[in-house]
């Protein structure tokens, strides 16, 4: 069985992190504070910001500025986007949509128009 944990950002129980996501006290926090659904997605925004942004990690500003959002986005607080991202919408009927895996048990659409 998996662990739970009441996620920050969702405001749930939902399924942690296997192990502190990074040493010291915040990854201690992290780790027993947010989902592995939160935490999943705020490594795509940090992806995308640092692109977006052409930040280098060897720069002390441009870490300084990825916690702060990285904080934000966790807490469910308002957050830097990268420009022109909109984020995809759930798909409805339960089929994955366009680009998304299909959910373990389910057999790909193939030929489906």
């Amino acid at each position: 069985m998996s662990r739970t944990v009441h996620c920050r950002k969702y405001g749930r129980e939902l399924p942690g992190l296997a192990a502190p996501p990074m040493p010291g006290k915040a990854g201690q926090d992290i780790f027993e504070h947010v989902s592995a659904q939160a935490w999943s997605e705020w490594q795509a925004l940090q992806t995308m910001l640092i692109n977006e942004h052409h930040l280098s990690l060897m720069d002390p500003e441009a870490r300084k500025f990825l916690s702060e959002q990285m904080g934000k986005f966790l807490a469910g607080e308002d957050y830097e986007r990268p420009a022109g991202y909109v984020p995809p919408e759930p798909s409805a009927g339960g089929e994955p949509s366009a680009g998304e895996e299909p959910s373990a048990g389910e057999e790909p659409s193939a030929g489906k128009e």
